[in-house]
């Protein structure tokens, strides 16, 4: 593979924001578990769930800070190596960016500090009002920036000026025709990915008969969600695939693996596609399945990339097994979700050893997913980065050198070894220290508000005999 400006700064942008979507894969979740927490807390007094949500939260602060440097050098790459893309969408894309800062990064900053070091110093109530508008916070980021995104891979709502886009309803900018099946479909694998997270760690702790009281309560809770929102993911992804299947038609048919396309074709298990002689080798497929499954026909036609010009395809050597690795893991989520059911129902849950170490490995799948299938949306919108109008070819810098391009991204890849490895260490510390121990007493009304110090007047009353 010959280097050039093109293929470096794809490489560096796929680099940072792999990096990146690591923080909000985890955070977004995350929020909404600390506010839970503090609701119990709240409603309840239990102070473990103060200890739980203490515990998190420092998790979650040095996630989110990890999350916003690799959020900022991300943005400064569509100047220095997109600046073609940035000039000609810049008009509707630059304006969707901005109000995922005004309304979401903003509203998380503002909250971030009372969650972080108001407990104590602020009433209950207020505390909690933090935490809630601090997930708020993450949940609009993430609408934000899945519409942007989304509006790349179904570009609606707008009219092309000079070589500008420009906006001509921005209703259908926003909500376009793939945005609420990404939405829902991310924001699943997000809580999914926090879930595990969760049940691996207390799983971890039950294994080393630690803190078996707080590891109870978030495996239980981790466990319960997994298994509401495993079987969701697959019905989500099966109905996002059909919108892409409407939209992206080529990208289907590489995530497949098929070139002749037509009626009942079949579920590719295993193959090496062959781009240059466009055929699988060694392939190993269910007749038929792959129609029942895209068109929920057997008798249905799917498309094959030998429909579509050569220079207009994806490749499908890389989607073909991303696609499937972020399939196989769904698969395993679920067998987790039933597996947790049956264990919950022999009230075994908290005495299976063997369970628990299938849960401390399983922690890193739901990152593991969400990296497989950016990589199988993002390489299968190719050649494209606003699909079907703007080549990526044509969105880089035109000025960029390679000399340029490879220092940059030598230079990002120590800088993120060494930020992002330092702050790892620090987070395993964090998670071997784990959570500080609290009564359950209920604290009094007079102990949920901060107190005035004593004036010298105060502390030479003495008390009555």
């Amino acid at each position: 593979m010959d280097l050039d400006p093109l293929i470096l700064s794809r490489i560096q942008f796929a680099f940072t924001i792999s990096f990146h979507i690591l923080f909000p894969s985890f955070t977004v979740g995350l929020a909404c578990w600390i506010a839970l927490l503090e609701a119990l807390w709240v409603g309840t007094g239990k102070g473990i769930y103060r200890s739980l949500s203490e515990f998190w939260t420092r998790i979650f602060a040095l996630s989110f800070g990890l999350g916003v440097v690799s959020g900022i050098v991300m943005s400064y790459q569509f100047g220095t190596n997109w600046s073609r893309w940035s000039d000609t969408v810049g008009n509707v894309l630059g304006p969707l960016i901005q109000y995922e800062v005004v309304t979401a990064f903003f509203l998380e900053a503002a909250f971030l500090g009372i969650l972080l070091f108001g407990r104590d110093r602020v009433p209950r109530g207020i505390h909690l009002m933090a935490a809630c508008l601090v997930a708020l916070g993450t949940l609009l980021s993430s609408f934000w920036i899945l519409s942007a995104n989304s509006w790349m891979h179904t570009p609606a709502g707008f009219e092309i000026r000079d070589g500008r886009y420009f906006v001509t309803d921005w209703w259908q900018v926003v909500f376009n025709p793939s945005f609420p099946y990404r939405l829902a479909h991310m924001v699943t694998a997000m809580f999914l990915t926090t879930s595990f997270v969760v049940a691996g760690i207390s799983a971890w702790y039950l294994l080393k008969r630690r803190y078996p009281d707080h590891a109870r309560i978030g495996l239980g809770m981790a466990l319960a969600l997994i298994t509401v929102l495993a079987p969701l993911q697959i019905f989500l992804g099966d109905e996002h695939g059909l919108n892409t299947l409407e939209h992206q038609p080529a990208k289907i048919a590489a995530m497949e693996g098929n070139w002749e396309g037509g009626t009942r074709a079949p579920l590719v298990l295993f193959a090496i596609p062959d781009v240059e002689k466009e055929t699988n080798h060694l392939e190993i497929g269910i007749p038929a399945l792959s129609s029942l499954i895209l068109t929920h026909d057997f008798d249905g036609t799917v498309p094959g990339l030998k429909q579509f010009p050569a220079d207009e395809r994806p490749d499908p050597r890389i989607i073909f097994w991303t696609f499937r690795l972020m399939v196989g893991i769904g698969m395993l989520m679920l067998a987790v979700a039933v597996t947790h059911l049956v264990l919950r129902f022999r009230g075994r849950l908290y005495s299976s050893d063997w369970f628990f170490r299938i849960l401390v490995g399983c922690m890193p799948i739901g990152f593991v997913a969400i990296l497989a299938g950016w990589f199988t949306t993002e390489i299968g919108r190719q050649p494209y980065v606003v699909y079907g109008h703007l080549r990526t070819a044509d969105a880089v810098t035109p000025s960029l050198t390679v000399e340029a391009a490879l220092v940059s991204l030598l230079s990002f890849v120590v800088a993120y070894t060494i930020i992002y490895g330092a702050g790892t260490y620090y987070l395993i510390r964090l998670l071997r220290i784990g959570p500080t121990p609290l009564h359950d007493a209920v604290q009094p009304p007079e102990a949920q508000s901060p107190k005035r110090p004593l004036s010298a007047a105060d502390q030479s009353i003495e008390p009555a005999e």
